[in-house]
C-alpha cells in the first residue's frame, strides 16, 4: 500500500510558477512510475505528466510539454511538478497517482486507470 500527499498548490497570477510536491509512504518508492493529473470544474480529469521508476523516462500531455516539467528524487520518496507561465485554464484540482513497474512511461501512463494509487490532490488557482 502506497499513500499519497500532495502539496504546493495555492493562488497565483497569470505568468506565474508553482512546484507541486507528492510525498509517498513506504519503502518501494523507486518502483513506482509516477503521474500527475488533473481536474477543472465541470470538466473530466485529464493526464498531466507521468515518469518513470528510475526518472530515465517521462512522458507529457501535448498541451502541457512545453510548460511544465515532472521530475523525482526517490532518495525523498517525492515527485514534483514544476509549472511556468500558469494561465488561468491551468486551474485544477492536481493528483498525484503511482503505479508499481519498472518500465518505460509511455502514452498507456496518460490513462487513469493504469494508476494503483491516488492522493487526495492540492487547488491550484491561477487568477487573470
Amino acid at each position: 500500500q502506497v499513500q499519497l500527499v500532495e502539496s504546493g498548490g495555492g493562488l497565483v497570477q497569470a505568468g506565474g510558477s508553482l512546484r507541486l510536491s507528492c510525498a509517498a509512504s513506504g519503502r518501494t518508492f523507486s518502483t513506482y512510475a509516477m503521474g500527475w493529473f488533473r481536474q477543472a470544474p465541470g470538466k473530466e480529469r485529464e493526464f498531466v505528466a507521468a515518469i518513470s521508476w528510475s526518472g530515465g523516462s517521462t512522458y507529457y500531455a501535448d498541451s502541457v510539454k512545453a510548460q511544465f516539467t515532472i521530475s523525482r528524487d526517490n532518495a525523498k520518496n517525492t515527485v514534483y511538478l514544476q509549472m511556468n507561465s500558469l494561465k488561468p485554464e491551468d486551474t485544477a484540482v492536481y493528483y498525484c497517482a503511482a503505479k508499481r513497474t519498472v518500465v518505460k512511461v509511455t502514452e498507456v501512463a496518460g490513462a487513469g486507470s493504469w494508476y494503483d494509487y491516488w492522493g487526495q490532490g492540492t487547488q491550484v488557482t491561477v487568477s487573470s
